[in-house]
């Protein structure tokens, strides 16, 4: 599999994941997957690896997502984890093995244009990596090619913002302080470009996929104690953007934040409500 990368396409979301994102990402690693654990897990239940099997993780980040498929698919199976963020993987090469023999190889590509091999895996997934192609027909359509006949794909995406509390509510405490946010295309590569099952349903159709199955899946979900949770919240997310834009209002937002968080405060830590789609579907065609 070619490694290359081209510039033309993605060009916005490859520099965006190798400066503030991908930074950002590889900073709280442990905190974001301790968050979202909860989420990916599910995915890969509904995904079923088996051991040997040849399995690519897309959009794999910081790794974690691809060392738990390393322990599902054991010495005899194989993990490519590929991502276009090079602060991310450098953290995801660096992870210790834990409960596998088989450590995962990592790749810096885009998988919306690299040749990413003909019919060699035997399944595709993605914990919230494929929400940002540029054109997600054109990248399911070649991870589609990358699949053996018959072969799986299943991910993890968020539903609306509307659903998910843990961004909702502190964004909500903020607003006060923030200058009106403009509207927000729905269509546009971001974390809810998939929020939309309908359009789920129709990019996996148009990308040559079967039929799919695209279920709600609800959890409460958390990365540490009030403060953890702040500092996290004031980086990452819909409110991590907007203060981006507005770093002189952290100050006044932090108290109206911490009183949101204080009230979702529990013996485990600071757990919200989260809700994804969890998509599994089926390379029907040959590729």
């Amino acid at each position: 599999m070619s490694t290359s990368n081209d510039s033309s396409v993605n060009a916005a979301q490859i520099d965006y994941w190798n400066a503030t994102a991908g930074e950002t990402w590889a900073l709280f690693q442990e905190q974001l997957d301790r968050q979202i654990a909860p989420l990916g897990l599910e995915g890969l239940r509904v995904l079923a690896p088996t051991a040997g099997e040849r399995i690519i993780d897309i959009g794999c980040g910081c790794g974690q997502t691809s060392l738990d498929l390393a322990r599902w698919v054991g010495s005899n199976g194989h993990v490519v984890g590929v991502d276009i963020s090079a602060p991310m993987l450098d953290v995801a090469r660096r992870r210790p093995l834990s409960g596998s023999t088989m450590r995962p190889e990592f790749r810096e590509a885009d998988a919306q244009s690299v040749d990413l091999g003909h019919a060699v895996f035997d399944a595709a997934f993605s914990r919230f990596g494929v929400m940002f192609f540029s054109d997600p027909v054109a990248a399911f359509s070649n991870i589609r090619q990358s699949l053996k006949p018959h072969g799986r794909l299943g991910f993890v995406c968020w539903r609306p913002l509307s659903e998910n509390t843990w961004m909702l509510a502190p964004l909500n405490a903020a607003l006060p302080f923030l200058p009106a946010p403009s509207p927000a295309d729905p269509l546009a590569p971001g974390p809810f470009a998939f929020s939309d099952a309908a359009r789920v349903r129709s990019v996996l159709r148009d990308a040559g996929f079967g039929s799919a199955t695209i279920e709600p899946f609800d959890a409460m979900i958390g990365s540490g104690d009030v403060e953890q949770t702040l500092a996290l919240t004031f980086k990452v997310g819909p409110l991590g953007a907007a203060l981006r834009e507005n770093p002189q209002q952290k100050g006044n937002v932090a108290d109206a934040v911490r009183k949101v968080l204080t009230h979702y405060a529990t013996a485990a830590g600071v757990l919200m409500p989260a809700a994804v789609w969890i998509v599994l579907a089926h390379n029907e065609n040959s590729p």
